[in-house]
């Protein structure tokens, strides 16, 4: 089965960025300090020069709490939409490129056969998944085909296949990436998975909540059985539970995952006999399709091994029960109303607290986005991605690498060997932007208007078998991990990629008509976030090739793990719900990101300044203040207590106010901007600030 693995997530550390600010009229410094400035010309697209100042709230200092200085009003009047868990800027510039999507898609719709051939698969894909009449008639029979092949199930080498076989769960998944110790050719690795619920604290952590969440995935699991006509549905969702939570107990904790000194273990097929003997591995790999493969990087060994003991320990009827109830949850969304609505009870009502189900178009945009993205990509980027962006955004790139640069050079800590390798990884970057040089061919994927769930395994299928088929060859760089009507972007430490999709080049991010200190305090400090992760706590463990290597001398290494783990114990003091705080370990990559990112970019505006003068005061706010404030506007968002806790249990970001709160005390320039004084709430000393990048 093909699986998200850590090591995947490793080479993809995924965050939101933006793009460049163009050149804007040089300003004498003299003139900044007379008098204030009007807006420029073409006025931004929010306020006038691109900060939402009503969004503030004033009667808090910026010292006591920047978070909300910046964005109390906001935080207080508006409402979580009924169909979402969270809600900021980010999801409002999700809803613009969604609008923007379901456009197209309407339109690929209504050609039908007068359409060419990619629009008639997209028309075909989006058009199945609207038909509700035609899923309610269709009834529970999608579903025979795929639970006839778990019922023939009779022995464990017949589990094994199943769980080889695409659309189907497995306790260990596997999947295709770069080699760590080669990023020139493809591995495969194995690693923990299997759980219906998010992750390990769900089944394990003690409480009245959580056993909340337990009750309700027993009745979630029986339900769907119900629905599907299955006998005994209760006894085989207990059956179900116990074997998940025997899983769990063997799990790693996702900040352990972390560690790719841990999770990098090569094995031949003797050595995976030998850490676990109850998987057939040559069954498993020939049914997955990588029966030419001698060598898996198995991640999670422990995980793994335990695994193999409930393999050889639980009956096989009750791997059946599992299989059966998971093929049926994963699928929910493509079968009719009733099995819809459960899912949506459970998952979203029940974990996340989301009171109401989001409206079918914009469910069918996420799903023809995550099955058949670069199809609809292309379209998106013809209408919505103008071509001044891509040179804005290369300019902007280019200035936060030469402020990495000035600040790798000017570091106080790290030694002239260790400074030359960063030197050399930071020469190999590689940004891309906007959409890739090449489209994925999905010639042939077949796509039929009455056949939901069909569309969606052969979808899933597809994807499975181009990445068996470039297997055998060198890794293709090209190759995007998003669409470019998404809003995020990453970085691939196998790789020294940087990547910014097309729909992230939008306000609040980026906006030409935009003062310069707001894009390089919003767009300007995320694309050094992302610059910033080939340096935090994994991707440092790469070298400008994407190969692991410790390119560190002692010295350096131990300075910059003492200001790491000085990071840490701050945020693991945050504790936005009650009894669950942030996890300064599994964030961690995330807020040295968040801290060299915002670092950098103030670098690369004081660049601008030095080259363009002095910014003019606007609506009384110098430039400094507002370059911090676009940083704040950026990360403005609020979310459900339960989608909050499910993010500090299984998130490596860190909830959105300490990427505010979290940062700038730690940032010199801040506390000049605001007049921060040592009676300040947020106040830190200059001597406890940490200084990473």
């Amino acid at each position: 089965m093909k699986t998200s693995h850590i090591l995947l997530s490793a080479a993809a550390s995924i965050l939101a960025i933006s793009v460049s600010a163009p050149g804007l009229a040089k300003e004498k410094a003299s003139e900044a300090k007379a008098e204030e400035a009007v807006a420029p010309a073409d006025k931004a697209e929010i306020g006038t020069w691109g900060i939402d100042l009503s969004a503030r709230d004033t009667a808090v200092a910026p010292g006591a709490d920047f978070f909300r200085y910046a964005n109390g009003h906001w935080l207080d009047t508006v409402e979580i939409p009924a169909d979402r868990s969270r809600y900021g800027s980010f999801d409002m510039l999700r809803e613009r490129s969604d609008d923007q999507v379901h456009a197209i898609l309407d339109d690929l719709a209504a050609q039908g056969d007068g359409a060419d051939a990619l629009d008639q698969k997209v028309g075909a894909f989006y058009g199945a998944w609207m038909d509700q009449a035609k899923l309610e008639k269709l009834g529970t029979k999608p579903l025979e085909p795929y639970l006839a092949k778990i019922e023939a199930v009779d022995d464990r080498d017949e589990l094994l296949k199943l769980f080889g076989t695409v659309g189907y769960a497995s306790p260990v998944g596997v999947g295709i990436l770069p080699d760590p110790a080669n990023p020139t050719r493809y591995v495969v690795a194995a690693g923990q998975g299997g759980l219906g619920m998010p992750n390990r604290d769900y089944y394990l952590k003690e409480g009245a909540e959580y056993d909340k969440f337990r009750a309700a995935y027993r009745d979630y699991l029986i339900k769907i059985q119900e629905l599907a006509g299955i006998k005994d549905a209760a006894a085989k969702a207990d059956r179900i539970v116990a074997l998940e939570t025997a899983l769990a107990e063997v799990q790693w904790a996702p900040e352990r995952q972390r560690d790719i000194k841990q999770i990098y273990n090569p094995m031949n097929r003797e050595q995976l006999m030998e850490l676990a003997p109850e998987f057939d591995w040559a069954v498993w790999l020939d049914e997955s399709g990588f029966g030419k493969v001698d060598t898996v990087i198995a991640a999670e060994t422990t995980a793994i091994a335990a695994s193999g003991e409930l393999l050889e320990s639980v009956p096989v009827s009750t791997w059946k029960d599992y299989l059966t109830a998971h093929f049926i949850s994963d699928n929910a969304s493509y079968l009719p109303k009733a099995f819809d609505e459960a899912k949506f009870n459970f998952f979203s009502k029940t974990l996340r607290d989301i009171p109401v189900q989001k409206e079918r178009w914009k469910r069918g945009v996420d799903l023809v986005n995550n099955n058949i993205g670069e199809a609809i990509g292309q379209k998106y980027v013809d209408r919505h991605y103008p071509a001044e962006s891509q040179q804005q955004m290369t300019e902007l790139v280019n200035n936060l690498v030469a402020a990495l640069g000035e600040r790798i050079s000017k570091s106080d800590w790290m030694d002239e060997a260790t400074r030359a390798e960063a030197q050399k990884k930071l020469d190999a970057f590689e940004p891309r932007i906007g959409y890739p040089s090449k489209w994925i061919d999905y010639s042939p994927l077949v796509v039929k208007r009455d056949d939901l769930l069909g569309n969606v395994q052969r979808a899933a299928q597809f994807a499975f078998d181009i990445d068996l088929a470039r297997l055998p060859h060198p890794v293709d760089r090209e190759l995007w991990e998003m669409n470019p009507q998404t809003v995020n972007a990453y970085y691939n430490p196998l790789l020294n990629q940087i990547t910014f999709p097309a729909a992230i080049l939008q306000p609040p991010f980026f906006d030409p008509n935009a003062d310069p200190a707001v894009n390089y305090g919003a767009i300007g400090a995320v694309i050094g976030h992302e610059i910033g992760h080939g340096f935090d706590d994994q991707g440092r463990q790469f070298d400008g090739s994407g190969k692991i290597r410790d390119w560190w001398t002692k010295e350096s290494a131990e300075k910059f793990e003492a200001r790491t783990k000085q990071l840490g114990e701050a945020y693991d003091k945050f504790e936005p719900v009650s009894g669950v705080h942030v996890n300064g370990k599994l964030t961690m990559g995330e807020n040295i990101g968040d801290l060299g990112g915002l670092e950098m970019a103030y670098s690369a505006y004081r660049r601008y300044v030095a080259s363009h003068g002095e910014p003019p005061m606007l609506n009384g706010l110098t430039g400094d203040q507002r370059f911090f404030l676009a940083w704040a506007q950026v990360w403005r968002g609020k979310s459900r207590e339960n989608a909050l806790r499910e993010q500090l249990l299984t998130d490596p970001h860190s909830p959105t106010e300490y990427r505010v709160d979290g940062v700038v005390p730690n940032i010199d320039a801040w506390y000049e901007a605001f007049n921060i004084t040592p009676d300040s709430a947020m106040y830190i000393s200059p001597d406890k600030r940490v200084k990473i990048w």
